[in-house]
């Protein structure tokens, strides 16, 4: 099975109260699940990368075997593929742990996208920042 994994974190401040709002798809683009996460204090990477490993460990329980992963963080997203280095010691540790999630299946693709089009994870982040005042 194949799952789409919409993902964002976002922080209000950097760092600041922060949270993840995921989005998972089936083959046929129907919403499967979408969940949003407070996650205290944190920045805005940090966010971003406790996002994509909530995705994949949830698309997991799902039984997928591929998934695509499309963030509007273009660090992430280049980090995930290597095409960066990850030089801050916080964000290694989430790099691993993402790579280890991301070892659990068959094949993933991870792509950026503009934040225009990522509106449905988005919305989920500042809904759950909302609920924080």
């Amino acid at each position: 099975m194949r799952l789409t994994i919409n993902t964002d974190g976002g922080a209000r401040g950097n760092p600041g109260p922060a949270a993840i709002g995921v989005i998972i798809k089936d083959e046929k683009q129907k919403i499967i699940c979408g969940y949003g996460e407070y996650l205290g204090e944190q920045t805005n990477n940090y966010a971003e990368y406790a996002a994509l490993i909530s995705g994949l460990k949830k698309a997991k329980e799902f039984n997928a075997d591929e998934v695509e992963c499309i963030l509007d963080s273009e660090l992430v997203v280049k980090q995930m593929r290597q095409e960066y280095k990850v030089k801050e010691p916080t964000l290694q540790k989430l790099f691993i742990q993402a790579y280890n999630a991301a070892t659990q299946f068959k094949k993933v693709t991870y792509r950026h996208t503009e934040r225009a089009n990522n509106t449905e994870a988005d919305k989920l982040v500042n809904e759950t920042l909302d609920k924080q005042k």
